[in-house]
């Protein structure tokens, strides 16, 4: 590509942008950058003074900085490095400390001299904590400022703690952390209340003075974000916008992280295009949604004004083109999510034959299976398909504390209504209030509380499945071991995961999978899950016949919903079937009302489930299509 080209296809971009194609090539680049420094400013006599930031983004450039150090001998003796930030109070050894976090990740598996190494100080009474802030600063400057400063994002926009409000000029201070900023955090401290409400965190200003600054991010769950710092207006409500006043900021991203910049989310406003089917799709349902018209209504002129002249020009007329988009937004509408038997199903989502099918839904949590598809699931019951669903996980960290003494207490007054001995129920009550009493936030609960709770969310799964019409025998609980191995280690194997999800599905040979897509769970659990699930289906692929006619379908709700141009299968629900969803969901009781992590909506899980496909009929109804009450929406996966 031409430079003329390249800035013309950037134009909305206001900093420098690098793309790699995963997060891990990235971070070994920035590994590389930082060790290049480091071995330039030995080879000088000189030290290296890093400001580093704590959080998932920069693992994996920590760890390829130890591999670097034990595989080639890298030395960090001449390092001198600078974190960001701390919350506070916190004690170093606490578990959620960034002291700890440093140490694990990075510290204590490098010869840098821990008298070079600064963190904030969370232990600090307050008021030393401005007398500290002021030294920090001071001692920054002692070694000449930062020569490179790493940067995460959060979603607020935040760069170090600089949540929004923050000045550009802004030095190292105690700030308050937003709510959003908190919630995010909630997991790794049990719950959100156990979240500091403030922090200790270089300013701004600070991160200016540094020599090189690189912020990063990985995933999707930072696209929208990524789009407000690098091409929206500078503004202390998206802190990360003031890096556009840098002259020395480059953000590194991954694919996913950069999806929503202008030149890959709508490329027809930069540059010309290659106009495959899925871009014509996804170009025109983006006019029509702009400019609130249906499809069929839109113009030359529409076109024309909106950076698709070429589309017009090379696909034109223009309402061929729109007849073209609406019949296949149309063609994804189907009552009968199993297929339609004996019809014609060349313009249908899915395959008529076999007319009755063997389906099988898997759901990462006991209740994904009817928060998201839960209208779709009950349809393929009542059409009379061989229905399976496969709870993939326990899901025994999203109960309440006192939902297991609550269910203990109603065991052991029936044991005693029928006269039966209690004492040992009776010890494991005590044992179990008495932990309570002093658990810290995020511990790792013992083995009979994760018992109950996984038994809490069974009962519930198994009550909302027989409501959708199963029966008991292909209501199945998998337990995958990932999930609780994953509380004590993030370095697992999952392979025992794959097997077990391999036997299930040759078990069953379903002809449909149901999985869930929502890869913005804040958790992970989903993606997890979904890996799992593609890795057994293509190894079995490789083996047994019935594999190879298999279909795959994606579905979201619990978190997000597909785009319009996304969804290759749209199952209508009726009010009274919108009515059932949520009687199902109201089986999951220890979810209801306030569930333990519910991420960033406060919602419940079954508003939050009515507003999306209510979103999504409203969206193809403002396309011209029909008006349906609620729309649950699929994508169909290759593997």
């Amino acid at each position: 590509m031409s430079r003329l080209n390249l800035l013309e296809e950037t134009r909305y971009e206001k900093l420098p942008v690098t793309i790699f194609s995963n997060q891990v090539a990235a971070s070994k680049a920035v590994a590389r950058r930082i060790a290049d420094l480091i071995l330039a400013r030995q080879q000088t006599g000189e030290q290296a003074v890093l400001g580093l930031a704590t959080g998932v983004t920069p693992i994996q450039v920590y760890q390829e900085l130890v591999r670097l150090h034990l595989e080639e001998g890298l030395s960090f003796k001449n390092v001198v490095t600078f974190n960001l930030d701390e919350y506070y109070p916190m004690q170093p050894d606490a578990e959620q400390s960034y002291v700890s976090f440093m140490n694990k990740h990075l510290f204590d598996h490098i010869d840098i001299d821990k008298a070079n190494v600064h963190i904030p100080d969370g232990a600090l009474s307050r008021e030393k904590v401005e007398a500290f802030c002021l030294a920090y600063e001071q001692k920054i400057s002692a070694y000449k400022g930062l020569d490179i400063q790493l940067l995460g994002i959060g979603r607020t926009g935040h760069i170090g703690f600089n949540e929004p409000g923050s000045a550009p000029n802004s030095g190292t201070r105690l700030v308050t952390l937003n709510d959003l900023t908190r919630s995010d955090a909630s997991r790794d401290f049990g719950g959100k209340e156990n979240v500091p409400t403030k922090a200790i965190t270089m300013g701004v200003g600070t991160i200016f003075k540094a020599r090189e600054i690189i912020l990063m991010a990985w995933n999707a769950k930072k696209a929208s974000i990524i789009k407000k710092a690098v091409e929206g207006e500078i503004s202390a409500d998206v802190p990360a916008t003031f890096l556009q006043l840098s002259d020395n900021v480059e953000f590194i991203l991954d694919t996913g992280a950069a999806s929503e910049l202008t030149r890959f989310d709508t490329p027809w406003l930069v540059k010309d295009c290659i106009w495959d089917a899925q871009l014509v799709k996804k170009a025109v349902i983006w006019l029509a949604q702009t400019l609130k018209k249906p499809i069929l209504k839109l113009t030359e002129e529409d076109y024309n004004n909106h950076g698709m002249a070429q589309l017009a020009t090379e696909k034109g007329p223009v309402y061929n083109i729109n007849i073209d988009i609406f019949n296949k937004v149309q063609h994804t509408i189907t009552g009968w999510p199993g297929g339609k038997p004996d019809a014609d199903d060349r313009q249908r989502p899915e395959r008529a034959q076999p007319a009755k099918k063997r389906s099988i839904v898997f759901s990462p949590h006991p209740d994904d299976d009817v928060i998201s598809m839960g209208g779709t699931f009950i349809r393929l019951a009542d059409q009379g398909h061989e229905v399976h669903v496969a709870y993939q996980t326990s899901g025994n960290t999203a109960v309440w504390d006192d939902d297991v003494l609550r269910y203990v207490e109603f065991s052991m007054d029936f044991e005693q209504s029928q006269g039966r001995d209690t004492t040992v129920l009776k010890a494991l009550y005590d044992d179990m209030r008495a932990f309570f009493k002093t658990k810290q936030p995020n511990q790792t609960d013992p083995k009979p509380v994760q018992t109950i709770k996984g038994l809490i969310r069974k009962g519930e799964a198994i009550a909302g499945a027989r409501f959708a019409g199963l029966p008991d025998e292909r209501i199945h609980f998998q337990a995958l071991p990932f999930y609780d191995r994953l509380k004590t280690s993030k370095q697992v194997s999952f392979e025992d995961d794959i097997v077990q999800t391999m036997d299930l599905l040759r078990a069953i040979k379903p002809h449909q999978v149901f999985a869930a897509g929502d890869f913005a769970d804040p958790h992970g659990t989903h993606k997890v899950c979904f890996d799992i699930i593609l890795e057994a289906l293509n190894r079995l692929k490789a083996t047994d016949e019935w594999a190879k006619d298999c279909w795959l379908w994606l579905y979201r709700g619990a978190w997000h919903e597909f785009e319009i141009h996304e969804i290759e299968m749209a199952v209508p629900l009726s009010p009274e079937e919108v009515k059932r969803k949520r009687e199902a969901i109201f089986k999951h009781q220890s979810q209801k009302d306030v569930p333990v992590f519910p991420g960033d909506d406060a919602r419940e899980f079954w508003v939050r489930a009515e507003h999306r496909t209510g979103e999504t009929a409203r969206a193809y109804d403002e396309l011209g299509l029909a008006n349906y009450e609620a729309i649950e929406a699929f994508k169909r996966w290759i593997f």
